[in-house]
């Protein structure tokens, strides 16, 4: 039987410009710690045109397991300024809370 990544991965193949499909797999990347490539697949949602706002939050969660913080800091902030754009201020107050908790270095 397939793994959820191997079903997203093979339904990837059928429509490789699907949004949630692309947001899963990065998901099920980070799930196996496979951050790099989970954090690729998230940057490249940030650069779709409209960017995709939950890719801003996941990345900048999962630099900050990583303890990579300032690059968390850094997605966040582009995150923040991408919601706002898009008028999604509850998006923008989810990421805002997010970066305040990492504190500022």
């Amino acid at each position: 039987m397939a793994t959820r990544r191997e079903k997203i991965e093979a339904m990837l193949v059928d429509d490789p410009n699907d949004t949630f499909l692309r947001y899963s797999l990065a998901m099920e990347l980070d799930k196996a710690e496979e951050h790099d490539a989970s954090l690729e697949k998230l940057r490249q949602l940030t650069t779709d045109k409209p960017p995709y706002l939950p890719a801003f939050f996941m990345a900048g969660q999962q630099l900050a397991r990583l303890q990579r913080n300032e690059e968390a800091r850094s997605i966040l902030r582009d995150g923040i300024e991408q919601a706002r754009t898009q008028g999604n201020a509850h998006t923008a107050g989810e990421m805002s809370e997010f970066l305040a908790s990492l504190g500022s270095e």
